[in-house]
């Protein structure tokens, strides 16, 4: 493959993330009624692990460098351990368009941390996509909000995923200075596995009796939101900066409003669809080229420090 077509590899990375993201809400939903939040976040793990460790296993990758594992661990912990566990059980105690008003502040704390943190800058284009995105994102919130009351534990722990997300992503981008995605996701997704095993009494239980269906959307969300999703997400992110890629996953409320409408046969309200418009086009002038030249926030080179080391690892992930 020519040298030519390797810009369009992260862009794809993260349009494949964003889209396998956004079908996940559909999957939990369905294996929501059969799983506890604990239960489900442990048996998505589980197989997430298998999946990648298996791929892990055949490229023969190894273990990533040391500069790696406390952005592995802690990302593991926070963003694969705590955030679906928050995240599932949050979804059971606020509506859907709650639930994804409150996540989605978790782009722009990524942002802020990662100027704070990571030394990113904040661009005006940036910033303005992401205006743009999150009052599309509380649009399609309002529109999806069934007529039920929130509590305030859902509240607060969809606030808490919001968090630990914004946490997780910005603690994995210098990892990923050390190792290839696949590497950093595959370890991470195990410690997030280990967290949960707190869960396994109840997994075991509610598997004897659920249905096949939830059980399927489990192993799903395992292998493709999590094993997939997660290595073309660090992918991506090993190649631009942490801002850039949190306000990409702004796309997701409008695939959800269109998956919704195709999968669970939920018609979007004009609303809705003003929504999707909205967070589509904020995505567009947040992910538009900046003028050129060295800025704070250029993306972290992979391992090797030269041009032609670096197409060589590109095309190896």
């Amino acid at each position: 493959m020519t040298t030519t077509t390797l810009p369009w590899r992260a862009p794809a990375a993260a349009c494949t993330t964003v889209v396998l993201w956004a079908s996940a809400f559909v999957s939990i939903r369905s294996a929501g009624e059969a799983y506890s939040p604990g239960a489900l976040a442990l048996g998505r793990l589980l197989a997430g692990t298998l999946v990648l460790g298996a791929i892990l296993i055949i490229r023969r990758e190894g273990l990533p460098g040391r500069g790696a594992w406390p952005g592995i661990i802690t990302s593991g912990v926070l963003w694969f351990g705590l955030y679906m566990v928050a995240l599932n059980w949050g979804e059971q105690e606020v509506d859907a368009g709650t639930a994804a008003m409150l996540v989605n502040i978790g782009p722009i704390l990524i942002a802020l941390l990662g100027a704070r943190m990571l030394g990113e800058g904040l661009p005006r284009r940036l910033l303005l996509g992401m205006g743009v995105s999150f009052a599309g994102a509380v649009v399609v919130g309002l529109a999806m909000s069934g007529h039920g009351g929130s509590s305030v534990l859902g509240v607060a722990l969809c606030l808490l995923a919001a968090v630990a997300y914004a946490a997780g992503v910005v603690s994995q981008k210098p990892a990923l200075a050390h190792g290839s995605s696949l590497q950093i996701n595959t370890f991470g997704c195990l410690i997030g596995a280990v967290a949960c095993l707190p869960f396994t009494g109840v997994l075991v239980s509610e598997a004897a009796d659920a249905p096949l269906s939830a059980t399927l959307n489990m192993v799903y969300l395992g292998v493709f939101p999590t094993a997939l999703a997660f290595t073309t997400w660090g992918y991506a992110l090993a190649r631009t900066t942490a801002g850039k890629m949190g306000a990409t996953t702004y796309a997701v409320p409008a695939l959800v409003v269109g998956m919704a409408w195709v999968l669970l046969d939920e018609v979007p309200t004009p609303l809705g669809i003003v929504g999707g418009v909205l967070c589509l086009a904020g995505v567009a002038v947040s992910r538009s080229r900046q003028q050129t030249g060295p800025t704070r926030g250029n993306p972290v080179r992979p391992v090797e420090g030269s041009r032609h080391a670096e197409e060589r690892q590109a095309e190896r992930t």
